[in-house]
């Protein structure tokens, strides 16, 4: 149907069409005032800019300076976050009672605030270059792993944009990226550990080698972290670490790994630089993150097996530990080896004894046998009875065994009885008795170690170059990290039970009366060792009594 025309009186823009509000034909007219009000809106807001552009600063700093303040609590030790927060109080108090010290702390945080964010923030110019180049490169090198050809839009392609895929990356001076964040589809199988290896054999090669990076797998956000990661440090040798009864020390690792720091001396890099390792200027104090065995009755880990190739620092580990177990207990010490590594611990208090030849291992092995039962039924009689257990049965007793598949290879020669047989009561009732067992050999000797060694060492360390299969056979999971290039004495990794791997550092402890052992570190391991025991000689004769005196005890009662 069509449409009636309007009336006259309401077309051509009569007086009752402007009255009705209709306007011309093209549209509505606009009021008159709305340029005033966008340029008054304007005007305010130039205003307000030039206000408040003095509070832009002060804003931007004291967000940096919250910054600051929570990154330098994260990084204080729990054990001293009490005297810090103690001090912080006591500051606060005597600035509120001076004289205008509200007023002053006031003035002075807005001025650190305006210092701190007198510049903007800085933009980040991207990657240069080369590091775009080695970007591409990368990407390009990891299509066949996170590509598929029923992807209708692949993350990963030939040609296309790196950006998509890598978040965050930082290179170095030469380069070279020291940390990449990158993005995976999530139909990739990064619960594989055999692709997993493959993405990071890739990376490491196409980083660059010699360096030792970690990579940090996030499978719920279908991200990678590539990180290169600093060389342990070699300089802290032996010395009295801060821990409490049934702790020790085995080495150190990388801050982001354990909750916890130890202060530590740092002595000069070469071991016979006596003028610096002698001087106290020459030492750097600092914390360091240990990795902490903790032994005891409730300990998951009791016992230690420690394995590595010729020269990779595993008797350092076990003088080490021998040195901080003479702090709260007994040591029995057995030198499969027969070299006298650890000739310097013979005669002192708490060593109970150093065995090389296999009769006195067996004779010493056996008697521990003895000692763990003999402490289980005194215990188990004291608990019976309500008593607290013997002060004998408390005190640890620590087996420390270097090499015994070569006194269990002596033995079959000779027919005679297996030293490791002999650790099968100190293994499985060692936690409940107080006996602790160490045990380190070689790497290619893991397969000559007894049945109960391997089951009842839940704690491990492999120390020295090792390929990732052979870690992972011993420590029952691969390291997240890739090889170093240089494997100094010492270091390596470990594991304590169901825990994660650990990168490891043994604390420099080597022989003292080795000719190459250099003045510092023969002073440092000696002032670690407890007194000489005193000889034991025959009593002395007892005093001849005087004549006419009578000894009534001795006399007794007159016969009839």
């Amino acid at each position: 149907m069509r449409r009636p025309p309007l009336p006259r009186a309401l077309r051509g823009g009569g007086p009752l069409a402007r009255a009705r509000g209709f306007g011309r034909v093209r549209g509505f007219s606009r009021p008159r005032g709305s340029g005033r009000v966008r340029g008054l809106a304007r005007a305010v807001g130039d205003g307000a800019a030039d206000v408040l552009h003095p509070l832009l600063p002060l804003c931007r700093g004291l967000r940096a300076l919250s910054a600051a303040g929570r990154r330098r609590w994260a990084q204080t030790p729990k054990d001293r976050r009490g005297p810090a927060l103690f001090l912080l109080a006591t500051c606060v108090v005597g600035v509120a009672l001076l004289p205008y010290g509200p007023t002053l702390s006031a003035v002075g945080l807005m001025a650190a605030a305006f210092w701190a964010g007198r510049k903007g923030p800085a933009k980040d110019p991207g990657p240069g270059t080369a590091g775009q180049e080695r970007l591409r490169i990368l990407y390009e090198a990891l299509v066949p792993h996170f590509s598929a050809p029923e992807d209708p839009s692949p993350l990963y392609a030939h040609g296309g944009e790196w950006a998509r895929a890598f978040d965050s990356f930082e290179f170095d001076e030469s380069g070279r990226p020291t940390r990449l964040r990158l993005r995976y589809p999530a139909y990739f199988a990064d619960g594989d550990p055999e692709a997993r290896a493959r993405v990071e054999r890739l990376l490491y090669a196409k980083s660059g080698r010699g360096r030792e990076y970690f990579f940090e797998w996030d499978e719920e956000a279908n991200q990678l972290t590539l990180t290169v990661l600093p060389a342990l440090s070699t300089a802290i040798g032996a010395q009295r670490f801060v821990t409490t009864p049934g702790e020790t020390v085995l080495g150190f690792t990388d801050p982001s790994s354990v909750q916890r720091t130890l202060p530590v001396v740092e002595t000069a890099e070469d071991p016979d630089d006596d003028v610096a390792g002698g001087d106290p200027a020459g030492e750097v104090r600092r914390d360091a993150p240990p990795v902490v065995w903790r032994t005891g009755p409730r300990s998951t880990e009791p016992h230690l097996l420690a394995l590595g190739p010729p020269g990779s620092g595993t008797t350092t580990l076990l003088r080490s530990v021998a040195l901080q177990a003479l702090c709260h207990g007994q040591v029995l010490v057995v030198d499969g080896s027969g070299t006298g590594e650890y000739a310097f611990l013979g005669g002192r208090a708490g060593v109970l004894g150093v065995e090389c030849g296999l009769a006195g291992t067996l004779a010493t092995l056996e008697w521990a046998a003895h000692e763990t039962e003999r402490r289980l039924i005194a215990a188990n009689r004291a608990r019976q009875t309500g008593h607290p257990p013997p002060r004998d049965t408390l005190r640890p007793l620590w087996l420390i065994l270097d090499r015994p598949t070569v006194l269990s290879q002596l033995a079959a020669a000779e027919g005679r009885h297996d030293p490791q047989e002999l650790l099968r009561v100190p293994l499985r009732h060692g936690r409940a008795a107080q006996v602790r067992v160490v045990v380190a050999d070689q790497l290619d000797a893991a397969d000559a170690l007894g049945e109960t060694v391997r089951t009842h060492t839940p704690a491990r360390v492999v120390l020295g170059p090792a390929s990732a299969e052979q870690i992972r056979a011993v420590l029952g999971a691969p390291p997240h990290t890739t090889p170093p290039p240089e494997v100094p004495p010492g270091r390596g990794y470990a594991r304590l039970g169901a825990g994660p791997v650990l990168r490891l550092q043994v604390p420099a402890t080597p022989d003292p009366y080795d000719e190459a052992t250099g003045e510092a570190q023969r002073r440092a391991v000696l002032a670690l060792l407890p007194e000489p025991e005193a000889p034991r000689g025959p009593a002395p004769a007892p005093a001849p009594e005087a004549p006419g005196r009578v000894d009534v005890v001795k006399a007794g009662p007159a016969e009839g």
